[in-house]
């Protein structure tokens, strides 16, 4: 009856995490069944080195060959890896639990609390983060400040150059920057013949 409850609890926490927390933040289909799958499969073989002679060290070292594997194979941002290991961390809280105390249940909660709190849209609302390819080859980081500036309607807190292309007249940068207003920012579209600030920006003086 205890390891039911555990796996009952692990399931609404990973089930809170994913579908109340995560997907309507960041709407990403794929990482929804990557969390349930890593959460449930390692919550079952958790369970099995729990009541095996096999040590748990060495249960360990494996999923974290695993996860180094699975994050090492395809792109997967730094906010979606601690989604990542809090379904690691929710797994194994349950799966090497012999009951549902009031210790492992707290420490549950503290990781679905912490992941919605400290990946919630209201916290530090106005930073913005972009990779651009500029239509021009920087090479005085001071212009490109300010063109950046100009660009994003924002103040630039930390630009980073990726590349420099002289040939074909480009700059790839990295860019950080503070919106005057994020209300204001998320509704303006952009004006005829002025860049656009996504994601993949195209435009004059951007190209994707």
């Amino acid at each position: 009856m205890d390891r039911l409850l555990l796996v009952g609890a692990d399931l609404v926490a990973i089930s809170l995490l994913t579908f109340a927390v995560y997907f309507p933040r960041h709407h990403r289909r794929d990482l929804v069944a990557a969390f349930l799958g890593v959460n449930v499969g390692v919550l079952a073989v958790a369970m099995v080195l729990g009541s095996t002679s096999v040590g748990i060290g060495m249960g360990m070292g494996l999923f974290g060959v695993l996860s180094i594997i699975r994050l090492r194979s395809y792109e997967i941002a730094q906010h979606e890896i601690a989604y990542y290991f809090s379904a690691l961390a929710l797994g194994l809280l349950t799966g090497l639990s012999e009951s549902l105390d009031l210790l492992h249940t707290g420490l549950m909660v503290l990781v679905v609390a912490t992941l919605y709190a400290g990946d919630h849209p209201r916290l530090f609302p106005r930073h913005r983060q972009r990779e651009l390819r500029l239509d021009s080859a920087y090479t005085d980081e001071e212009a490109l400040r300010s063109h950046l500036e100009v660009l994003l309607v924002g103040r630039v807190l930390n630009l980073s150059v990726k590349g420099i292309d002289l040939v074909n007249d480009t700059t790839l940068v990295e860019v950080r920057y503070v919106v005057p207003n994020a209300s204001r920012a998320a509704v303006t579209k952009p004006r005829e013949g002025n860049p656009r600030t996504d994601d993949s920006p195209r435009g004059r003086g951007v190209r994707a």
